[in-house]
C-alpha cells in the first residue's frame, strides 16, 4: 500500500511559477515510477509527466513540455513538479500517482493515487 500527500499548490498568475511535491508513504517508493495527472473541472482526468523508479528517464505530455519538470528524490520518497510559465488553462486538481508499470503515460495505468492539490492560474 501506497500513501501519496501532495502539497504546494495555489493562485498563481500567466507566466509565473509553482512547485508541486508529493511525499509517498512507503518503503518500497524507489520501486514505482511516479506521475502527475491532472482534471480540470468538467474534464476527465489528463497526463501530465512521469518519472522512473530510479529517475533519468521522464516523459511529458506534449502541453507541458519545455515548461513543467518533474523530479524525484528517493532518499525523501518524494517527487516535484515545477510548472513554469503557466497559462490559465493549466488550472485544475493535480494528482500524484504510482505505478508499478514503466513508461506509464495513461491515468488508468497508476494504481495509488493522492488527493489532489489545486492549481489555479489567473489571466
Amino acid at each position: 500500500q501506497v500513501q501519496l500527500v501532495e502539497s504546494g499548490g495555489g493562485l498563481a498568475q500567466a507566466g509565473g511559477s509553482l512547485r508541486l511535491a508529493c511525499k509517498a508513504s512507503t518503503y518500497t517508493f524507489s520501486s514505482y515510477d511516479m506521475g502527475w495527472i491532472r482534471q480540470a473541472a468538467g474534464k476527465e482526468r489528463e497526463f501530465v509527466a512521469a518519472i522512473s523508479r530510479s529517475g533519468p528517464n521522464t516523459y511529458y505530455a506534449d502541453f507541458v513540455k519545455g515548461r513543467f519538470t518533474i523530479t524525484r528524490d528517493n532518499a525523501k520518497n518524494t517527487v516535484y513538479l515545477q510548472m513554469n510559465s503557466l497559462k490559465p488553462e493549466d488550472t485544475a486538481v493535480y494528482y500524484c500517482a504510482a505505478t508499478s508499470v514503466p513508461r506509464s503515460t495513461t491515468s488508468h495505468m497508476y494504481d495509488y493515487w493522492g488527493q489532489g492539490t489545486q492549481v489555479t492560474v489567473s489571466s
